[in-house]
């Protein structure tokens, strides 16, 4: 009876943070005495056998006199190994991935109607700077060494080893750094694994005034598939929201130091939520994070996107799947350009979406990765059913909507167990086709005794009728008196005998 139709609405989630705060995972490090804090950061990271590309989004707004950077990184990068890329990447990755909203249309249960609609937005290029480099050493004093010394578009670039956490932490502050005053508790454990430090600032000379800083991208090669998220916390006055989008040949990419939770998806919740569907799953996401103890990693998404795939890489599709363009931008290496040959499992690209949220006292390691077999696809993805327009006048729509009644009682329910939303004044959600309900006259006439239910407009059932009750009581008390009536007869029976 029913046909459900779909539109597809890609609604960008965004997290109640400032936008000029987001940035990449290492921690900031400001000159003089600007206050930096790193609150959320995107990354991209793509995992080829010990190959590893990381890309790192920045959305940072002020003097960029005041911007500069610290990453631990496994070995000294060369210049071939530094690029930097066009934010678009991240907007398109994003957009295609994100958690989303999709809404289905009830059939006039009198009048069938069919209909289909589906938005997506066009992808942006992006394009690759080149860089140059020289090398040299620093004073031993401070134990500190600059491995390298790269210029790479409107960055400039450091490449350091240390001895000791200290010198480090010195070394930063005599060069006109102002960093946290723990830096040295998290600069300890990457020295003792013999990490080195990329160190990025923006060259004032080169940044276009109007122009946004661009992601910076690293490639090397290590056995270690790991994050570094330690030094993010140093000067964070909170949580910290974590976007990891990754690409590797196998499937799925999953934490082995932290449990990965598949996020809530394929929830019915109500129409209302459309017009706010960004705090929707900012709530949804917090109530997951603390059920599951603070310290899990979310995954939102999870499909093949190999190009030369020409099965379904979305359901819905909200936006275009990532184009070999972008997958080369991001660094996916053994991507070919498509052939007509079909599709080659060694050309397999897929794709997964992680979400942390983490804090010093929950996330005591830095996030460790490993590539899986798994290339089931998966989505948090939420749906919003529309009921029928309708004059709800022919015999199936009283059938329709009971059904309807029922569906909307349950998508409050869903509302308040998945986002804490408090419903208790939502109930017109619900009354409001609850009242259309015609009442059965044909129970109440055929029912005993005036034993019969009545529906109303809130969808409960008043108790027995008032005549029900009386010719209940009636019958209960006559059946007293008969019983009475027999045991008395009985009585005298038993006595006219024993006195014969």
């Amino acid at each position: 009876m029913k046909n459900l139709l779909l539109v597809s609405i890609v609604i960008a989630v965004v997290f109640a943070l400032p936008k000029s705060l987001w940035a990449f995972c290492g921690f900031y490090v400001a000159k003089a005495d600007a206050s930096l804090f790193n609150e959320a950061s995107e990354v991209i990271l793509v995992r080829d056998g010990n190959r590893t590309t990381l890309t790192m989004s920045n959305d940072f707004s002020g003097n960029v006199n005041d911007f500069a950077m610290v990453v631990p990184v496994p070995v000294v990068l060369q210049e071939a190994d530094i690029r930097v890329v066009e934010r678009s990447i991240f907007d398109n990755i994003d957009a295609y991935s994100a958690p989303r909203l999709v809404e289905y249309y009830d059939t006039d249960p009198c009048q069938p109607v069919h209909a289909y609609k589906e938005r997506s937005s066009a992808p942006k290029a992006a394009t690759v700077m080149e860089s140059k480099s020289r090398a040299e050493t620093t004073d031993a004093d401070y134990g500190v060494t600059i491995e390298a010394k790269y210029a790479v578009g409107e960055y400039d670039i450091l490449i350091l080893s240390a001895t000791e956490s200290v010198g480090l932490k010195r070394w930063l502050l005599d060069n006109g750094y102002k960093i946290p005053a723990t830096a040295h508790e998290v600069l300890d454990p990457y020295i003792k694994s013999n990490l080195k430090f990329f160190v990025v600032k923006v060259n004032v000379d080169l940044q276009q005034e109007s122009q946004l800083l661009r992601p910076i991208q690293i490639t090397y090669e290590s056995p270690k598939f790991m994050l570094p998220i330690r030094l993010g916390m140093a000067n964070s006055r909170g949580n910290q929201d974590l976007l990891v989008y990754a690409f590797s040949r196998k499937g799925r990419i999953e934490c082995t130091n932290y449990r990965t939770i598949n996020a809530p998806t394929g929830k019915k919740i109500p129409e209302f939520v459309k017009d706010n569907f960004g705090k929707f799953y900012v709530d949804v996401f917090r109530k997951s994070w603390l059920y599951h103890g603070k310290n899990a990693v979310f995954l939102e998404y999870a499909w093949d996107v190999t190009p030369q795939n020409t099965g379904m890489k979305c359901d819905p599709c909200v936006a275009p799947p990532p184009y070999y363009n972008d997958m080369q931008q991001a660094g996916v290496s053994w991507q070919q350009q498509a052939n007509r040959g079909g599709y080659d499992p060694s050309q397999r690209v897929f794709f997964t979406r992680l979400h942390v949220r983490y804090g010093r006292s929950y996330f005591a390691q830095d996030l460790q990765f490993q590539e899986t077999p798994n290339t089931e696809s998966f989505q948090a993805r939420y749906i919003i059913t529309h009921p029928a327009r309708s004059t709800f006048s022919c015999p199936e729509a009283q059938t329709y909507l009971q059904s309807l009644v029922k569906r909307r009682q349950e998508e409050l329910t869903q509302l308040r167990q998945l986002a804490g939303w408090d419903v208790s004044n939502r109930q017109d959600y619900v009354t409001a086709y609850s009242s259309l309900l015609k009442k059965n006259k044909s129970q109440k006439q055929d029912a005993p005794f005036g034993f019969f239910f009545d529906d109303d407009d809130s969808g409960s059932h008043p108790p027995f009728a008032p005549i029900g009750i009386l010719v209940g009581g009636i019958a209960v008390l006559l059946a007293i008196i008969i019983l009475y009536t027999q045991k008395s007869q009985q009585k005298t029976l038993n006595q006219s005998t024993v006195t014969s």
